[in-house]
């Protein structure tokens, strides 16, 4: 049975590559960090599975990740941990760069303190953030660098780390440059479960309005669920590579937008440019229960949300990881992923709801001494 270590398990990717994992027949271990308050929430299904065990440990403390690696002595270790929200890393910058930059130098030490470095397969999750200011589009896997965040600059460190190591040791150490994959589980502060959430809140009367930064920047985004796949297929390759991790198909944050309100049952129109625009709600499915919501703004820009500088134009090209892997790019479509997320919050707005009415139910018959 092949062991795999994660770090980054309590993350959307780590949650989704746990199960495929599991589901290969491997033991599965995953690295997570000490605290008075867990959030375990993507991997509690898993917990008590007897392939699947957790261990201490933190990106920015080397003797705990060598102390797993030595205990753990892993086939395949996939590095998945980081601060990985874009605008965060201009308000923290130097807690960034110590994860997301040198928390891939402990990982690639540990595997060499540890003599792991001939045996242990080791995946980098890297970032189409790393081609910031585009310089070519379509991106691929000699496009050049022109970082353009924080976040962004300290991925550039770990891109380059991987490959030093690969050609300094010998070591089986892989890039995998990702573009924007999201999923149900993606979390609430990204832009996609932010539009997502918000259209099935206001769809169901729990909120008024969506505030958004740059509606037309172009990302390319998949699904989470097929892009960890293609992470495996890198290390079960022949030879270590760094491959482009992406759909091949580019959407603005306003057609994001557009398809997860079209999935709530409400039609937006557009009106307005810049930070003037507006989505105004055209039309509903239901005029019973939202006939009140034709004619008002439901989207609106923010220059709270404007990033100091921003990448606008990201589209990979996924042609190397079709020819080499084997990989599909095309197994969820843009379509799809929106309506999966969108259902699911739907379902989540109407069970915090259903959960909220039995709560308050409990405290008044309390209070009336109905129960006790």
């Amino acid at each position: 049975m092949k062991k795999a270590l994660i770090t980054g398990i309590t993350g959307q990717d780590g949650s989704y590559l746990s199960e495929f994992l599991i589901g290969k027949g491997y033991e599965v271990h995953g690295i997570i960090r000490r605290s008075s308050v867990d959030f375990r929430e993507r991997i509690a299904h898993l917990e008590g599975h007897r392939h699947f065990h957790l261990h201490y440990g933190d990106m920015g403390d080397t003797l705990s990740i060598i102390q797993v690696v030595g205990k753990v002595q892993p086939d395949e270790i996939y590095n998945l941990a980081a601060q990985s929200h874009v605008q965060v890393s201009f308000d923290s910058p130097e807690y960034t760069a110590n994860v997301d930059a040198t928390g891939v130098l402990r990982i690639l030490e540990a595997v060499r303190q540890c003599g792991l470095e001939q045996h242990c397969r080791i995946y980098q999750a890297s970032t189409s953030e790393l081609y910031g200011r585009v310089e070519e589009v379509p991106q691929n896997e000699d496009t050049p660098f022109h970082p353009y965040s924080p976040y962004a600059v300290a991925k550039l460190y770990g891109y380059w780390i991987v490959k030093e190591y690969r050609e300094a040791y010998h070591m089986f150490c892989c890039n995998g440059i990702l573009f924007n994959h999201e999923s149900e589980r993606r979390g609430e502060t990204f832009v996609t479960r932010k539009i997502t959430l918000a259209a099935a809140r206001i769809r169901q009367g729990r909120q008024e309005k969506l505030y958004l930064g740059n509606l037309s920047s172009l990302r390319d985004w998949g699904y989470a669920k097929d892009y960890v796949e293609c992470m495996w297929l890198i290390l079960q390759h022949d030879k270590p590579e760094d491959f482009v991790i992406a759909t091949g198909q580019q959407h603005t944050v306003r057609e994001f937008c557009e398809r997860a309100f079209h999935y709530a049952g409400l039609k937006l129109r557009w009106e307005g440019e810049g930070a003037d625009e507006k989505g105004i709600c055209e039309a509903v499915d239901d005029t019973t229960a939202c006939g009140h919501l034709v004619g008002k703004t439901l989207v609106e820009v923010s220059p709270d949300f404007y990033r100091p500088t921003d990448v606008v134009n990201l589209l990979g090209d996924p042609a190397k990881a079709q020819r080499l892997l084997g990989w599909n790019p095309e197994k969820t479509s843009f379509d799809q992923l929106v309506k999966l997320m969108v259902e699911n919050d739907m379902a989540k707005i109407a069970s915090d709801d259903a959960a909220a009415r039995v709560r308050c139910n409990l405290a008044e018959y309390l209070e009336k001494g109905i129960v006790k």
